[in-house]
């Protein structure tokens, strides 16, 4: 049965998650991070799709971005994934696969999740057990979202912007969103989804889109048939 083509609106955000081959490592040092960011940037800006969240474990990388087109996102992805590779693979002295065939994809209800995908990708380190707190994590966006006013790799989404008028205000309202755990239902949501590269909404809003795109957006329980776009 042949794969179907992701579901890629412009102007939407998107959930990315990109791993390495058989769950196995890709970054090595502190240098393969910077490197990495540099190359997302410049990877960024050439498909013209905004960054709003990043972290980058050791095996894994998580993205919250918008493609200003069709298909600025995968270009993006596939832009900074070949490059990378061909940096580990010289710098290691590697051959073979770097990452984990195409990379996971959700397309998510801004206004229903936005801010949850922020703080589920920010969050992943202290999940994981390596800090207790996003702030102590260096290789993720959390400073600066957590500064009000980000710059650099990272474009604001109007979702973001609105937790406050001035950036000292939009900094304090955004710490507090750290300042209790995601619920489970809000994780299995996020992690369910993107595992399906389905998107992550309400009814009316998966609905809304599969009129749009004429195709099953939302995750179909086994043995139930899609149901029809309308």
């Amino acid at each position: 049965m042949p794969r179907l083509p992701r579901i890629d609106l412009p102007g939407y955000p998107q959930h990315l998650v990109a791993r390495g081959n058989n769950r196995s490592d890709f970054f090595f040092k502190d240098k393969d991070r910077r490197v990495f960011l540099r190359y997302l940037r410049e990877a960024a800006s050439d498909a013209d799709c905004d960054i709003h969240a990043f972290v980058l474990m050791t095996n894994h990388v998580h993205l919250l971005a918008t493609g200003s087109a069709q298909g600025a996102i995968s270009r993006m992805m596939q832009a900074v994934g070949r490059r990378y590779a061909r940096y580990i693979n010289r710098i290691y002295g590697r051959t073979g696969t770097l990452f984990e065939g195409r990379f996971k994809s959700s397309l998510v209800d801004a206004q229903r999740y936005f801010l949850a995908c922020m703080r589920y990708i920010e969050l992943n380190p202290v999940r994981a057990g390596i800090v207790s707190h996003p702030s102590e994590y260096p290789w993720s966006s959390f400073r600066q979202n957590a500064s009000g006013a980000p710059v650099g790799l990272l474009k604001p989404h109007s979702e973001y912007m609105q937790l406050a008028e001035h950036s000292a205000a939009r900094a304090r309202a955004y710490r507090a969103l750290f300042e209790k755990p995601l619920g489970d239902t809000e994780l299995s949501a996020i992690r369910r989804h993107v595992k399906k590269d389905r998107v992550l909404g309400g009814d009316d809003f998966q609905r809304k889109l599969e009129a749009m795109l004429q195709r099953p957006v939302a995750i179909v329980p086994p043995g139930r048939r899609p149901r029809p776009a309308k």
